[in-house]
C-alpha cells in the first residue's frame, strides 16, 4: 500500500490559479503560493486546462526561482492550445487568449508537454496525467466523439508516449487525471505501466461509495498511487455554493450536508479540515489535493493534518449512515 515513492501528504491544485472561480491578480496567485511554500507546500500541480494556459504561467513564475529539487510538479495532457483573438466561452474568467482541442495522439502529448516546459520555465515535470478523458465529458468532444473513441487514439498514442519518456527517465511516471472512475479502471485492464492516478471529486465525505466499492481494489491489487482531489467536492464542504465545479447543488448533496454540518457542530469540528483527513485517511491514498485562491485558505488546509477530531465524531457518521462503514477514519 502506497507503494509509489510519492512522499507528500498534500499538494496545491491549479483550478483557483486559472480564475477557476473568480478573477486572480498575479500578484494574489503569487502570495498564495508564496503561502503555500512557507506552509511546507512541495507537491504542485497544474494543467494547461485551467485558465487556458494561465494556470502553468503562474506556476512557472514562482517555481522556477526555488530549488528543483525541492518539489514535485505534475501537469497534464489531453488537449492542444492554439493562440487566437476567439476565446473560447469556457468555465474560465478572464483566461489566457488560447483556443483548444482535444487530442489524445502521441504528437499531441509531444507538443504539449513543450508547450508545458516554456508556460513553466522549468525544466522538468515529473509525472503526467491524461487528462478529462472520462465520460463527464462527452459533450465537450469535437464531432460527436465519445471519451471510449478518444480512449482508443490514447492507447496507440498518449500511454504508449509516456510510457517511453518514462523508460527514458524524461519524467518518473503517468497516469490519468479524471473526475470519474470507469477510465481509471479500463487504463489499468491495458497493457501499460501507469504510476499514479490523479481521482478528482471521487472520495469525498458527500461521495465515496464507488470508490470503495471498486477504485481502492483496483489501485491495491495494481500498486498504483492514488491522490484524492478535491476532498471539498470543489467547494460544497468547505462553505462555498458549489457542487463538483458546476452551478448545480443537487437536493440529495445538500441533505446529505446538512446532516454532516449537524454532527460537526455537535462535537465542534472544523468541516473543512475533516474533509482533508478523511480523504486522506484510505492506506490506498498517497496524497491529497486542494486548490487555494488565498493565503489563508492554503495555511488552514495544512493545519488540517495536525487537527484533532473526536472518534465519536466519525462513529456518529457512520451510526448515521451518512458515511460508508467500511471508510477508514483517522485514528
Amino acid at each position: 500500500m502506497k507503494k509509489i515513492n510519492f512522499n507528500h501528504h498534500f499538494g496545491l491544485g491549479g483550478v483557483a490559479m486559472g480564475n477557476g472561480f473568480k478573477v486572480l491578480t498575479d500578484q494574489e496567485s503569487e502570495q498564495t503560493l508564496q503561502a503555500a511554500w512557507n506552509a511546507g507546500v512541495r507537491y504542485y500541480d497544474t494543467s494547461p486546462w485551467y485558465g487556458l494556459g494561465l494556470s502553468e504561467r503562474r506556476f512557472g513564475h514562482f517555481l522556477h526561482n526555488q530549488n528543483r529539487d525541492d518539489y514535485t510538479l505534475t501537469t497534464k495532457v489531453g488537449r492542444v492550445l492554439k493562440a487566437s483573438e476567439k476565446i473560447p466561452d469556457t468555465m474560465w474568467n478572464k483566461p489566457s487568449p488560447f483556443d483548444y482541442k482535444y487530442d489524445y495522439t502521441a504528437e499531441a502529448v509531444q507538443r504539449s508537454l513543450e508547450d508545458s516546459y516554456q508556460r513553466l520555465g522549468i525544466e522538468r515535470i515529473d509525472y503526467v496525467f491524461i487528462h478529462d478523458l472520462s465520460p463527464d465529458h462527452n459533450e465537450e468532444y469535437e464531432e460527436g466523439t465519445t471519451w471510449e473513441d478518444h480512449f482508443e487514439v490514447a492507447k496507440r498514442g498518449a500511454m504508449p508516449y509516456l510510457e517511453s519518456l518514462k523508460k527514458e527517465g524524461v519524467i518518473k511516471g503517468w497516469g490519468l487525471g479524471v473526475n470519474t472512475i470507469e477510465p481509471i479502471l479500463r487504463t489499468l485492464n491495458t497493457e501499460f505501466e501507469p504510476d499514479l492516478f490523479l481521482s478528482a471529486i471521487s472520495y469525498s465525505l458527500i461521495d465515496h461509495q464507488e470508490a470503495l466499492d471498486k477504485l481502492f481494489p483496483a489501485i491495491e491489487e495494481h500498486g498504483c498511487g492514488l491522490i484524492a482531489a478535491a476532498p471539498f467536492n470543489a467547494g460544497l464542504l468547505s462553505g462555498k455554493e458549489r457542487y463538483n465545479y458546476g452551478g448545480d447543488m443537487p437536493d440529495e448533496k445538500v441533505q446529505k450536508l446538512n446532516a454532516i454540518k449537524k454532527i460537526a457542530s455537535k462535537y465542534d469540528v472544523d468541516l473543512s479540515k475533516a474533509s482533508i483527513q478523511f480523504s486522506y485517511s484510505p492506506e490506498v491514498v498517497s496524497c491529497v489535493l486542494a486548490g487555494a485562491s488565498e493565503p489563508k485558505q492554503v495555511e488552514e488546509n495544512m493545519q488540517a493534518f495536525d487537527y484533532k477530531i473526536p472518534k465519536e465524531f466519525w462513529q456518529d457518521l457512520k451510526n448515521e449512515g451518512i458515511i460508508d462503514e467500511r471508510a477508514e477514519t483517522p485514528g
